[in-house]
């Protein structure tokens, strides 16, 4: 079970191995999030033991530990993410899906071909025979009114069975995406952009986010 989508705010859980092939370990519940959609896996420990891997197997994920783990199925553990890294995710993720959904909003025709999104920033790819920076203003203009309103962010499944998800802004766009997500737009903080030109008709938009937790005082991790 992926807790990390019911409250991705949440740090530890207490649970149970379910599953041990060697160094890759399952769990029977995880906040632990796995690389998928561009959004690099979370850093954290089971156990104690720092997760080298984290990765998806069907729609289950499993954790590579070190070859020398002891643990085996039914072992209680603990599991711990590294917040500050899991909440700049989320931040920047969100920065990258605003500006994302606001290229789509103004540029008709232009194709995403690639997307990643680190803890130092987020890269958005395109497909697009044109400068893109000559939009920066008007995707930044929009982008922060929507982070100025404070709006709150819906996070739910689409379809349960097969685990698919969406975010959704009223009035502004419901966008499929299996991420964890902010509660609130004002989270995100000042983005800020850059263009990187990759060649052959090709974009790149950085994403940047600025301000700390401590600074935002926006969260509630109730």
């Amino acid at each position: 079970m992926k807790l990390f989508w019911d409250d991705p705010y949440r740090t530890t859980l207490t649970t149970d191995v379910a599953t041990v092939d060697g160094q890759w370990v399952g769990l029977k519940e995880t906040i632990f999030y796995a690389f998928s959609g561009g959004q690099e896996s979370d850093a954290g420990t089971i156990a104690g033991y720092a997760v080298l891997e984290a990765r998806k197997k069907r729609l289950d994920i499993e954790y590579r530990l070190d070859a020398n783990h002891a643990l085996s199925p039914g072992t209680a553990v603990q599991v711990e993410i590294d917040w500050e890294r899991r909440y700049q995710l989320m931040r920047l993720h969100f920065a990258a899906e605003l500006i994302l959904e606001l290229v789509y909003q103004r540029l008709s025709g232009i194709e995403k071909i690639g997307a990643h999104i680190s803890a130092d920033k987020a890269r958005l790819d395109f497909l697009w025979p044109q400068n893109i920076s000559t939009h920066f203003p008007a995707l930044l203009a929009d982008a922060r009114q929507l982070i100025l309103e404070n709006r709150p962010i819906i996070s739910a499944y689409s379809d349960r069975e097969k685990q698919r998800r969406y975010w959704e802004i009223d009035g502004f766009s419901r966008v499929p995406c299996g991420g964890t997500h902010l509660r609130r737009t004002g989270e995100v903080g000042d983005i800020r952009l850059k263009r990187n030109n990759i060649g052959g008709g090709k974009e790149r938009i950085e994403v940047f986010v600025s301000g700390s937790v401590d600074d935002l005082s926006l969260i509630q991790k109730d």
